[in-house]
């Protein structure tokens, strides 16, 4: 059961927590490793890849947002942080960081299950039909069945999230959404912190626009949200 799902890396100070976040992804399927500090955290993200990580954001010693920052020097792997009801630098922080999605606490057990599942499901999501296997725009390439994206020949080391919404925006090209719209199609949320998808945008323009201060591909559209401006028009 738990191969079939995958391995969660959870990372949190508090034994309790962590005692009771295994026991419901356990429940929903997943193996599960613990760790209750960050240095134990990047030890055992060594010793054992996880499919993806659970990480608190308040910890003693190393924090999360510093595990964060090392975990995304050298992987993609999906994050989602733990941040308390009131952390919202915190929380953009993670995000700003490269952190795919975030939990509040104190939070439902059951809802971070979901969250978890939602997250992995896009990271393995792959294209059902050949004609819809490559989105190119110019230099900048995503072959979805592979979720890779290059520009100019390049690798872009991008999220899960980074990914689905450079993929939504190509497919979308031309039409403006409001962040509200985002977080529904991309992000899969009925209700959340609109900011997710400011920081999102700001990460990607970062990554694929040669001045993201005055972006050609990712427009914002005052009053609304934003909209994708492909650089080749057909």
């Amino acid at each position: 059961m738990g191969e079939q799902h995958g391995t969660v890396l959870v990372v949190d100070d508090d034994e309790t927590v962590r005692d009771v976040v295994r026991r419901y992804l356990e429940r929903a399927g997943f193996d599960v490793v613990l760790a209750g500090d960050g240095d134990e955290a990047l030890r055992q993200f060594v010793a054992r890849p996880p499919a993806l990580v659970v990480l608190d954001v308040m910890m003693p010693g190393k924090s999360g947002l510093d595990v964060c920052r090392e975990l995304r020097r050298t992987s993609d792997v999906p994050i989602v942080m733990l941040t308390a009801l009131g952390e919202e630098e915190n929380r953009i922080a993670g995000l700003q960081l490269g952190a795919d999605d975030y939990v509040t606490k104190p939070f439902s057990p059951r809802e971070l299950a979901l969250r978890v599942a939602s997250v992995l499901r896009r990271a393995r999501w792959t294209a059902p039909e050949p004609a819809q296997r490559e989105l190119s725009d110019g230099d900048l390439r995503l072959d979805l069945a592979a979720r890779k994206a290059t520009l100019a020949g390049a690798d872009l080391a991008l999220t899960t999230r980074e990914f689905d919404l450079l993929a939504f925006f190509l497919t979308h090209a031309g039409t403006a959404f409001s962040r509200t719209d985002l977080l529904a199609k991309v992000w899969g949320w009925d209700f959340g912190d609109q900011s997710t998808v400011t920081v999102h945008v700001r990460r990607l323009r970062e990554k694929i626009e040669p001045d993201p201060a005055a972006p050609r591909r990712v427009a914002t559209v005052w009053g609304v949200g934003y909209r994708y401006d492909p650089i080749e028009r057909s």
